[in-house]
């Protein structure tokens, strides 16, 4: 369950950054905006290959 949060968090996340550099149109935000995704890409990434390891249960998460 938390691989497919992690995916949806970062799908609206992308989707709200590109509406935003799609209506602001400038270079230093299209360049924040690659970055802040680059490093929400990697997290998501980390999140979903931490919970891919055997013995990772759900109680572990609180």
């Amino acid at each position: 369950m938390d691989r497919i949060m992690a995916l949806v968090a970062y799908a609206v996340l992308a989707a709200f950054l590109i509406i935003l550099v799609w209506h602001v149109p400038r270079l230093d935000l299209g360049g924040v905006v690659l970055l802040t995704l680059v490093f929400a890409g990697f997290d998501a990434a980390a999140v979903m290959r931490s919970h891919h390891k055997s013995g990772h249960a759900a109680e572990d998460d609180a």
